[in-house]
């Protein structure tokens, strides 16, 4: 009987821990092919060959936990005007008219017991591209790291030490 309930234990261990661990590669990491967006937005263009600053669109990471997608009218700032004869620029201008929000795919995902919090990253002088890798080079923006608690884990650990900025280990940093 404890031979059975030996091998049984075993063997559901072995089973969670190889489920624990083939969820690891269920993102795509590196994958260059994020979700197909109601309009063709390119970081490329903006941010690479423009060079805006993320935070012109993104003003939200300095301020909230949440980096925010841009108003609308942010964008129709430089559009009302810029190529506004491109079918993307048309129909960014179409949403805009009908007072209507663009319904954006979501492209980085973390579980919901999960909080990340931008604002306490980018005090710590963290670029946008540390997580969200090279994001100027993207024409389609697609989920570069795996943001998974191992990946972040080893980034925290790193920061332990910083005099400025130290990182914490206490698992209510981002399990709240």
């Amino acid at each position: 009987m404890k031979r059975t309930l030996s091998a049984a234990l075993v063997l559901s261990a072995l089973a969670v821990a190889t489920v624990a661990f083939t969820q690891s590669f269920s993102v795509q990491m590196g994958e260059m092919q994020g979700p197909k967006q109601p309009i063709n937005y390119s970081h490329k263009t903006h941010a690479g060959k423009l060079k805006m600053y993320c935070r012109y669109c993104h003003y939200g990471a300095y301020k909230s936990a949440w980096a925010n997608l841009p108003a609308m009218s942010t964008c129709m700032g430089c559009h009302k005007i810029a190529v506004a004869d491109r079918p993307e620029i048309q129909k960014l201008t179409a949403y805009y008219e009908r007072g209507e929000q663009i319904p954006w795919v979501k492209v980085h995902y973390l579980p919901d017991y999960v909080k990340f919090n931008h604002k306490r990253h980018m005090a710590a002088g963290f670029a946008c591209q540390e997580c969200h890798g090279p994001i100027q080079e993207m024409d389609r923006v697609y989920q570069y790291s795996s943001l998974k608690m191992g990946w972040c884990v080893s980034c925290h650990r790193k920061y332990l030490d910083d005099p400025k900025h130290p990182a914490s280990m206490d698992c209510l940093t981002c399990h709240h």
